[in-house]
């Protein structure tokens, strides 16, 4: 989500460009075209910090999030306003985001309306994809592992057309390319650690 201004300079964005990196060049892919990402991002990060703005034509960093429910047998995704499909939550870091995970669990608590959502500050995919930003550019999409509250209850935000819970079997059409992939390693996630705040 987007205020109504959006600084554009990228020395605002350094240290989460410094997470950002630190935290690509040490992750072990979850299978052979996130590795293939994670080389392309680290790639994109050697640009500086410019590659965090949505305004860098040839690509931006972008964080997303699957969220969980708190027993981890459904998924919220969100029906995008924009392009019609069913989606994780995310979108473009902020000034305010130190951290890839912090900008990951910003938008997800925003798109959701849900608070008390915690993340997993480790990574589980990778994606990069065209986009309609700027005329045409790319998204490098770093996403994350979010467990909800228990009876946790979503509000539509602006930017979604509608929110709804599916099991991880029964998942909506049409989907954006992308989303199903998400959902083994966040409940590996999910398995492996306890689900904590954003740093």
């Amino acid at each position: 989500m987007t205020g109504p201004t959006h600084p554009t300079d990228p020395e605002a964005y350094a240290a989460l460009h410094a997470d950002a990196t630190a935290l690509l060049d040490g992750w072990q892919p979850t299978r052979p075209a996130a590795a293939a990402a994670r080389e392309r991002t680290l790639a994109l990060l050697a640009a500086g910090p410019i590659a965090m703005i949505r305004e860098h034509v040839p690509g931006h960093v972008t964080a997303s999030a699957l969220v969980l429910d708190s027993t981890g047998s459904r998924v919220l995704l969100c029906l995008h306003g924009k392009f019609g499909r069913w989606v994780q939550l995310g979108g473009h870091c902020e000034p305010v985001d130190q951290t890839l995970a912090g900008a990951a669990l910003r938008e997800a608590t925003e798109e959701s309306g849900i608070a008390g959502l915690r993340i997993d500050p480790v990574p589980i995919d990778i994606d990069v994809h065209p986009v309609r930003c700027q005329g045409g550019s790319h998204h490098y999409d770093v996403r994350f592992a979010v467990l909800a509250p228990p009876a946790a209850v979503e509000q539509v935000s602006d930017e979604s057309e509608a929110l709804g819970w599916f099991p991880p079997d029964q998942l909506p059409e049409p989907l954006a390319g992308g989303t199903a992939q998400l959902v083994e390693p966040a409940l590996a996630a999910l398995r492996r650690s306890p689900l904590r705040p954003a740093p």
